[in-house]
């Protein structure tokens, strides 16, 4: 019998506790860190912005899960690309160009306009030159990032706890996305939103977004919720809800959609936002993580797509017999 932390052969690697692999995340203890960090990936994803062309839905902004953190993926950048990297290991970003060139920027207590100016000047010294929107999107009384000397806190624990938890959703998401052969986002993280999310399209148009989302163009908006979407994501809070849900919504949202039973039974409708919610909490302490998303994400696109009358039977992914994976959708 293999002694505990260590390796177990029949494995291939090292046993975990589940506080480990899903790690508490009280929105309370690491809120000015959230704050901080979300200001910071909104400026690195703001220069994947302003030099990747448009994607449909804006997937051409999004930010991605690795190893050790988040990244941008390669940018194009005349006949080079470069990369701008979140490790939540060694707790520092890294830029990382094709010619070779490359900086290292610590990750530490520091404010939004120290970190703006040292990635900007990071990019010059490697010969990349970017001019992006310096006010953030998405949130409310927003500080343009050159000026913002409010946001400064780095707990590098709860950083590490948040990427963490991320990359397990990821892992969970992709499981999920892959019951589906339609139209259907990566799984990836907007930095505006501050969350990771993974949306299936039911092929139809929809009807145009009343928009409103603060510092966001609707004409951004309108375009996002241009088709029949069922989405599900992880948030990991703030003010308007300081708690880290799993959330699902649609868009239009079906007749009676609000009242359609929710698995599992953690699982509850919120009416002020327009969607399901599973309390990141509840899904920590179940006893599989896995299966409590998965059964959140399956019941409310059961849900979404059953009452939008959505073409379910040409929307299942039908995978070839060597694979063992259940049908779901």
């Amino acid at each position: 019998m293999a002694s505990a932390g260590k390796i177990d052969k029949n494995k291939g690697m090292k046993a975990e506790k589940p506080s480990e692999v899903w790690p508490e995340l009280n929105y309370e203890e690491w809120k000015d860190t959230c704050a901080t960090l979300h200001m910071w990936t909104q400026i690195v994803g703001k220069i994947r912005l302003t030099l990747t062309p448009w994607t449909n839905h804006s997937w051409h902004v999004t930010l991605y899960l690795t190893s050790r953190g988040l990244t941008t993926s390669p940018i194009p950048h005349g006949r080079n690309t470069f990369e701008i990297y979140f490790d939540f290991i060694e707790h520092n970003l890294l830029i990382l160009k094709s010619d070779g060139g490359q900086r290292v920027i610590d990750l530490k207590p520091q404010s939004v306009a120290d970190f703006y100016r040292a990635v900007m000047s990071a990019l010059r010294d490697v010969s990349i030159a970017v001019k992006i929107d310096i006010t953030p999107n998405e949130v409310p009384d927003p500080i343009p990032f050159d000026r913002d000397e409010k946001h400064r806190a780095y707990d590098s624990e709860y950083a590490n706890r948040f990427w963490r938890v991320l990359f397990q959703a990821d892992r969970v998401f992709k499981e999920f996305r892959s019951r589906f052969c339609g139209k259907c986002s990566p799984v990836h993280f907007f930095w505006g939103s501050f969350d990771l999310a993974v949306t299936r399209f039911s092929g139809r148009p929809a009807p145009p977004h009343p928009g409103g989302i603060p510092h966001l163009p609707d004409a951004v908006t309108r375009e996002a919720y241009s088709q029949e979407v069922s989405s599900l994501g992880f948030w990991p809070g703030a003010e308007a809800m300081p708690q880290a849900i799993f959330y699902s919504y649609a868009y239009p949202e079906p007749k009676s959609f609000a009242e359609a039973k929710a698995k599992p039974a953690a699982a509850s409708y919120e009416s002020q936002f327009h969607e399901f919610i599973l309390p990141y909490d509840a899904v920590r302490k179940s006893k599989s993580p896995d299966d409590a998303i998965l059964d959140f994400a399956q019941s409310t696109y059961d849900a979404a797509s059953k009452l939008g009358k959505w073409d379910r039977a040409a929307l299942e992914e039908k995978k070839p017999s060597l694979h063992s994976a259940r049908q779901h959708s």
